[in-house]
């Protein structure tokens, strides 16, 4: 009778539960039942481009994983988010938010304007110079 290990005891395809134990920008790593981790491969987070990992999960997060692929031989198990929660899949609202700094009433917004108007009358600045020196 041989003993089943925990990574054999999963079949590709099936959906199980899992908890998020460490974010890398190319991936997350879940624990599965029976202290089995696999990787969930940024491509594998969201039907829609991932930039950041931490917009969609947090370290601590239980979700639902499909098993894509497993490697007994190298235990290495292959994970997708996107495919067991199509409903999670969906981006995240993306929030508005002010920054400000201490020792300035104005918003990010405002200073870039600011910035972007100084650099174009710079621009125009310039070109008026080497028109001239070219007449």
């Amino acid at each position: 009778m041989s003993e089943e290990t925990p990574v054999t005891a999963l079949t590709e395809g099936s959906i199980v539960e899992g908890t998020v134990n460490k974010i890398k920008p190319f991936g997350a790593l879940v624990e599965l039942p029976g202290n089995v981790h696999g990787l969930v491969h940024i491509s594998h987070i969201s039907s829609s481009y991932v930039q950041n990992i931490n917009d969609y999960i947090a370290v601590g997060d239980v979700v639902k994983v499909k098993v894509l692929t497993i490697d007994a031989k190298n235990n290495k198990i292959s994970l997708s988010i996107k495919e067991a929660e199509p409903m999670r899949a969906e981006r995240p609202e993306v929030r508005h938010v002010e920054y400000r700094s201490a020792d300035s009433p104005q918003t990010f917004e405002e200073k870039f304007k600011e910035y972007v108007k100084a650099s174009n009358e710079r621009l125009a600045g310039l070109n008026k110079r080497n028109k001239k020196k070219l007449n």
